[in-house]
Parts: structure tokens; sequence; C-alpha cells
């Protein structure tokens, strides 16, 4: 998976991870019905936005949803998945996104593609991918050449990008795909009028995903040597982050001037998400549902305080003595016994949840102490529901209430 917009299951209200989800489900079974199982690797995190904006601005109607069966991802649950045009736009897109990855590791030699054959096969298989994208492109009426052509444009700028040339110029490929993508989703919805100001957030949302990469992706660059926009134009860090701040603030504005059917996911995702992806690149968020709370400007406070609005008990042991107190601490209870697998059993266990994807999404009992354990997908990067009211802070009047997020807080923004 990947992809810049990641939201946290605690961030996102019930009915708004449902929706999420459905898309997330949708575009990978429209990967699967029109290009095979294989297609379903290249399921990511910003082509459902896709399908998203397709949604918040189609009228509602029968048959926009489908009951999907079981599937290990969703803990062999059923669900609802979008379907439609939207899903299969998000699936063109998704195949010729991934094919641009592949290129792009293969050209910096990443790990096993320094190796001549694996390369050649990575080569075959993004091929694959374009052609592929370019059927189901075609039949919703998008030319997906324009992704294609900008991706092949990307090398060239590379090469010839220096100490002195400014990032737009070195986004400008991303900044072209991606802005094709979300004036398309107008058309599909027959709002052609949207066409031009998603276009516009597309634009920046392009170089949002380009930045972010980049800034990620600096320090493992120059350990292994491979081109990184930020060192190849001597760009500060600062400078990055004003240009990513400027971009989202042109997002905001570009949402506000098209027509939408229901846009509270698609405002979620690319107000309130897209700045919580900005702050984690440039580490100035933490999970505050972890231990030693949010960080502030990169900064973990200390283990020992307390931080404000968290939940549970205060640190420490419990059991420690009191200040100035005469009697010692009282002995702490004795553990449950527990019945424990044993050493094989628990492997045999573990695989069968490891095959099934149940240590990745939902949750799982520990195959050997048979204690209860969130999924992987629970570790994540996120606040408070909408972070103590400040889902709508720094957003203007972006939003007409905090019912963005569903949860009842009350803020004027």
């Amino acid at each position: 998976m990947f992809g810049i917009v990641r939201p946290c299951s605690h961030r996102l209200s019930e009915g708004l991870r449902t929706e999420w989800m459905a898309h997330l489900c949708g575009l990978c079974l429209a990967l699967r019905s029109d290009h095979g199982q294989f297609a379903r690797i290249v399921t990511n995190y910003d082509g459902l936005i896709v399908s998203v904006l397709t949604e918040a601005q189609s009228e509602r109607a029968t048959g926009w949803r489908r009951t999907a069966g079981p599937c290990p991802l969703r803990a062999m649950r059923t669900a609802p998945v979008a379907r439609g045009e939207g899903a299969r736009l998000a699936a063109a897109v998704s195949l010729v996104l991934a094919s641009a990855k592949v290129r792009d590791h293969v050209a910096d030699r990443d790990g096993l593609l320094k190796r001549r054959p694996v390369a050649a096969a990575a080569r075959r298989v993004a091929a694959g991918w374009d052609r592929a994208g370019a059927r189901t492109g075609a039949q919703l009426g998008f030319d997906t050449a324009l992704l294609v052509d900008a991706v092949d444009r990307q090398t060239g700028i590379e090469l010839l990008a220096g100490p002195g040339t400014p990032l737009p110029t070195v986004t400008e490929p991303t900044e072209t795909a991606t802005a094709a993508a979300f004036a398309h989703t107008a058309i599909l919805a027959g709002k052609p009028q949207n066409a031009e100001p998603l276009a516009e957030a597309g634009r920046l949302f392009g170089r949002l995903a380009h930045l972010l990469d980049a800034v990620e992706d600096q320090e493992a660059d120059a350990a292994s040597g491979a081109w990184n926009p930020l060192t190849a134009t001597g760009t500060s860090r600062e400078e990055a982050r004003r240009l990513c701040d400027d971009a989202l603030r042109g997002v905001r504005l570009a949402l506000r001037d098209a027509e939408f059917t229901d846009d509270k996911l698609a405002h979620v995702l690319l107000v309130h998400e897209l700045r919580q992806s900005v702050d984690r690149a440039f580490g100035t968020t933490a999970c505050s549902h972890r231990a030693g709370g949010p960080a502030v400007d990169g900064a973990v406070p200390p283990s020992g305080m307390r931080q404000a609005g968290s939940f549970g008990p205060p640190p420490g042991n419990p059991y420690a003595p009191s200040p100035g107190s005469p009697v010692g601490p009282p002995q702490p209870p004795p553990e449950p016994p527990r019945d424990r697998r044993g050493l094989i059993a628990g492997c045999l266990v573990w695989a069968g949840l490891a095959c099934t994807c149940q240590m990745c999404c939902g949750t799982f009992n520990d195959p050997w102490t048979h204690q209860r354990r969130e999924g992987l997908c629970s570790q994540c990067d996120c606040g408070d529901c909408c972070d103590a009211c400040d889902c709508c802070s720094n957003c203007g009047d972006c939003c007409e209430s905090c019912d963005c997020c569903d949860c009842g807080c009350d803020c004027s923004c």
C-alpha cells in the first residue's frame, strides 16, 4: 500500500470509516474484475480519492453500493463496497501510478532491481499495467496517455535539475497527471463545471504527493545514493514545508469552488487528512493513542509528564509508596494463570493468522497467550477524535461546522 493520505480509524467517525473502506475495497475489487487477481497489489490510498470525488459529485442512485463477500483483509467479514465508474477510473489511475513507481525504482536500482533479470521482469509488469490502465481509461473516456507522458517526462526533468532549480519544475509531471485524473471525475459525475477547480486541486495534490515522498525518503536516498529532488535542487526543508502549506491552502480553496452533492468524506480526506499527512512527513505530529502523547514540533514530552486530554491512569508504578508514607508498598496482585500454547502450536496459529491477514487488520487473539490484540492497521499516526475540535483549525471558513467529523464537537469555524 502506498499513498500519502492514510487516515487513522481513530479520527474518522464510524460512518466515514465505513465510507472510506467502501471506496478502498471498491478500488481493489474493480482491479480484480477488470484486470485479474494480480492487479490488486496496486491498490493504494491515494487512488481511492478519485472514486471518492466522483461519488461526492454524483446524485445518489440505486446500485452505487454492493455487498462484497468475506475477505482476509477485513478479517473475513462482508462489507458494502463502492461500485461504478468512479471505482473503475480509480483502478485505471492506480495501475498507471503503480507502473510509474515500479519504473522509478528500476531507474534508481533499488534492492533486487539492481539485478538485470529482475529489472527486466519489473519493466514488463509495468508495461502491462500501462496497457491495462489504458484499456479501462478508454472505456471511461479518459486518455491515460496524459499520465504516461507525464511520467516519461519526469526522468528527463530530473536529469536537467540541479542546485537552484525550482521545486515546482520538478513536480510538474506529477501535477499534470493528478490534475487530469481529478478533472475527469467531474465528467463522469456529469458536472463539467467542476473540471477546472478540481484540476487545480489535483495539480496541488500532485505537488504535495511528490514533495512529501521526497521529504520522507531524503535520508534513505542520501544513504543509498538515490536521486532526491530536495537534495538535487538544494532546497531546504523549511522551503519545502512552505510549498506544502501553500498547496494545502490551494486545495482547500479549489474545493470550495466546486459543486458537490455530498462532500463530507472528500473534505475530510483532502483538507484535514492531507494536513495530517504534511505534519506526519515533517515530524510535527504523533499519535496521541501511543505512550508519550502527541508531539509538538517533533518533540516528544518526557514520559513522566501526563498529557492533557489523555485517558487512563497516570504513568508510573501504581503500587509505589506515596512520598512520606511509613508503610511499604502493597504487593501487586498475582498474574492470572494463562493457558499458553506450545511453541509449535503457537507457530501454526501464527501462520494461519498471517495468511488470512488478521494480524494486519482487525483484532485477533495472540497465538501463544490468547491475549486480545489490535492489528497493525491500528498502529498509525493519529490524534483524538477531531483532535479536540482542532479538525477545523487553520481552515478559516472552509467548513460550515464541525459536522465534517460527525463527532459532535462544537467549535465555530
